[in-house]
């Protein structure tokens, strides 16, 4: 069986490094696994990326001009939306390849268009990364819900009318999907429950497969050892934050943090403990109040990441909506125990009290109250440490994912 997985990129971003993952884990159990992606930036040898500059330059214009239409909407706040409108030369590229089965993964800044995908003519795996496939073209809603009609009144266009964009793109994705061979994978809960409500996917068959990790890769390592050959202190308890563009993305609540961190500053916990951001060189002239902060900067490789992670005593995830962020797969891997928000597909990795610390949206009380709560007892800190590694050993293995996923395309075709 050939497995072809479509992806915007290969390594860049979560939804990327976790297709990544899978094509990984695919070929580790000898599967015929394959990777088509708009833009390469690793050298394994079974990715393919367009090698001709026309394709090339036909990526960078769509990318430009796909934008367009969402900027007419002068007043919109800042949030990604795609329309996926702009012309593609997926269909030749799949043709030469001839797939026996397709996984598509993230698949946006005009990598596929809407109706290049009625083209497929094999059966389709669709693993969503986030909310996009089923919205009017934004990737998380927000919780508008209008997904579950029809769009339209787009709160992230600042539409006021119910004939806007989210509702052509809607209808477009309506009429050119509708006699689809289409699976759909969620990797969380979550994500199955929303899919399952949308007007576009609720009569779909829908499966929930968990992301996998290299979890020889991600494992714990002795935090004082490391914290020297990082240079980080060993006298500190250590709070990690990681994410793409970690301090100017609403989405991922950096400032929920930055307020947690405050309360902990008024609570004595200036001198106990310092931050560790990822994904951010600096805090565009923002101090975090009251703590030393180490901005690392963006790391992109699984060894660097594997060791900060080890290195840090918690990770913090205050996200407002999020699927099944790598992030706290990859702490709790590394035996580090993981804070959030009870949102989205948290709840899947974290177990309240148990690997880490579940906090009541959006409570910030709460938040800094779970962050002290997983640091202030050794002895506890350390039963959450080995039941986070233990969690990621018994449900999120790469082989563990790619066995799932085989027995899901056996079944298709």
């Amino acid at each position: 069986m050939r497995i072809l997985h479509v992806s915007t990129y290969d390594i860049i971003g979560g939804a990327a490094r976790s297709a990544y993952r899978l094509h990984q884990g695919l070929l580790e159990i000898q599967a015929e696994s394959l990777m088509l992606v708009q833009s390469k930036s690793s050298s394994h040898e079974n990715i393919i990326a367009p090698q001709k500059s026309s394709h090339k330059l036909l990526a960078k214009v769509g990318h430009a001009l796909d934008a367009v239409p969402a900027k007419l909407y002068r007043q919109r706040p800042q949030s990604e939306f795609s329309t996926q409108w702009f012309i593609d030369s997926i269909h030749s590229q799949v043709s030469r390849i001839a797939p026996d089965i397709i996984n598509l993964h993230w698949i946006n800044e005009s990598f596929l268009k809407i109706e290049t995908i009625k083209k497929i003519n094999c059966p389709i795996v669709w693993t969503l990364h986030d909310m996009w496939a089923f919205t009017g073209g934004c990737h998380y809603d927000q919780d508008c819900g209008r997904y579950m009609v029809n769009c339209g009144n787009c709160p992230q266009l600042n539409s006021h009318t119910s004939l806007d964009l989210s509702r052509l793109i809607w209808y477009r994705k309506r009429q050119a999907w509708k006699n689809l061979n289409l699976t759909i994978v969620t990797p969380s809960q979550w994500l199955s429950k929303c899919a399952a409500n949308s007007s576009l996917f609720r009569n779909r068959r829908i499966e929930v497969i968990p992301y996998g990790l290299d979890i020889q890769q991600y494992k714990p390592i002795n935090r004082q050892v490391i914290r020297q050959l990082l240079n980080l202190p060993t006298n500190k308890q250590l709070v990690l934050f990681v994410a793409v563009n970690a301090t100017s993305s609403p989405r991922k609540g950096f400032n929920f943090l930055k307020s947690a961190l405050q309360q902990l500053c008024n609570s004595g916990w200036n001198q106990k403990i310092e931050l560790v951001v990822i994904g951010a060189s600096q805090n565009n002239g923002d101090e975090i109040l009251g703590f030393k902060t180490h901005f690392l900067g963006k790391l992109r490789d699984d060894i660097s990441l594997s060791q900060i992670y080890a290195a840090v005593d918690v990770f913090v995830a205050p996200s407002i909506q999020d699927n099944l962020p790598n992030t706290v797969l990859e702490a709790i891997a590394c035996g580090t125990p993981a804070v959030a928000f009870n949102v989205g597909g948290v709840p899947d990795m974290i177990e309240h009290q148990q690997n880490g610390y579940l906090a009541q949206p959006f409570d910030i009380e709460d938040l800094a109250q779970g962050i002290a709560w997983v640091l202030e007892n050794p002895q506890r800190h350390q039963k959450l440490c080995d039941r986070a590694r233990e969690k990621s050993e018994r449900e999120f293995s790469l082989e563990i994912q790619a066995r799932r996923y085989m027995s899901l395309y056996s079944q298709l075709t």
